[in-house]
């Protein structure tokens, strides 16, 4: 099931595949899904309602994004009490800048 994919850089520390590198553009190709990501990064750990106070959209489209964000491995998450918290990947995102900067 595409939901419980677990990326390489997950599951052994190594470089993302390019499958998964592919995975993780195609989440950050939506305006919408890049602003999200940025307001994750900004922050070590962010609850979804601050990140719902900086942007004009609901909850349910924000579990949308944070979904393909978490799918394409550069987002986790943990409830804390009735919010959810996320955190950027630090090896993804660091695998992302080695590449462009290719």
């Amino acid at each position: 099931m595409e939901g419980d994919r677990i990326t390489d850089i997950e599951r052994n520390g190594g470089p993302m595949s390019d499958i998964d590198l592919a995975a993780a553009f195609k989440a950050l190709g939506d305006p919408t899904r890049l602003a999200v990501y940025k307001a994750i990064r900004a922050q070590d750990d962010i609850c979804a309602c601050k990140i719902l106070k900086g942007m004009d959209i609901t909850q349910p489209t924000l579990s949308h994004h944070v979904k393909q964000l978490c799918n394409a491995g550069l987002v986790s998450c943990h409830k804390e009490g009735r919010w959810v918290h996320y955190t950027a990947s630090r090896e993804a995102s660091e695998e992302l800048s080695r590449f462009l900067s290719f």
